[in-house]
């Protein structure tokens, strides 16, 4: 009898070590449980810049497909610097513009945007249109920048004006 009762007082001692282990430490359960919220939260989210084109093969499907690049950034982020070859069309008006835009739901539909976290909601859109060719590309204008891809800067287009 003696040896059960130890070791419910035991078990019980370890309960409550466990008990104030959690209650003293809370805030790194918090942060565990948040820092796997902002994990999943794209995926949640629609957003497929995970599984984005990597840039090599965007540019091959420009190339060779005649793919179309779609910069869906906001007009003064794209006046900054962006891709000659891109139409801009922000990420809110994707739905209404990018039928005028591209008219052959057949060509690869490329997305850009400044790092490829806001392309998989165009992508989603677009494939809700009838675009099933449409990519997200991975890194978005960083990954192009970064590559040392030619780009259009404002300083250029001031010269070409000047």
């Amino acid at each position: 009898m003696l040896i059960l009762e130890y070791w419910i007082q035991s078990a019980l001692k370890q309960e409550r070590i466990i008990v104030d282990f959690l209650i003293t430490n809370w805030y790194v359960f918090l942060m565990a449980a948040l820092s796997g919220a902002f994990l999943f939260f794209p995926k949640l989210m629609g957003d497929n810049s995970g599984n984005g084109m990597e840039l090599g093969e965007a540019i091959l499907k420009m190339n060779r497909e005649k793919g179309v690049l779609i910069d869906v950034r906001e007009p003064d982020e794209y006046a900054k610097v962006y891709v000659a070859q891109s139409k801009n069309i922000p990420m809110g008006q994707i739905a209404e513009k990018l039928p005028g835009s591209v008219k052959n739901k057949a060509l690869p539909v490329l997305f850009i945007c400044a790092s490829g976290a806001r392309t998989g909601k165009a992508v989603k859109i677009a494939k809700q249109l009838g675009y099933e060719n449409a990519y997200s590309v991975a890194g978005g204008m960083r990954s192009w920048v970064e590559a040392n891809m030619p780009v259009v800067t404002a300083a250029q287009n001031e010269k070409k004006q000047g």
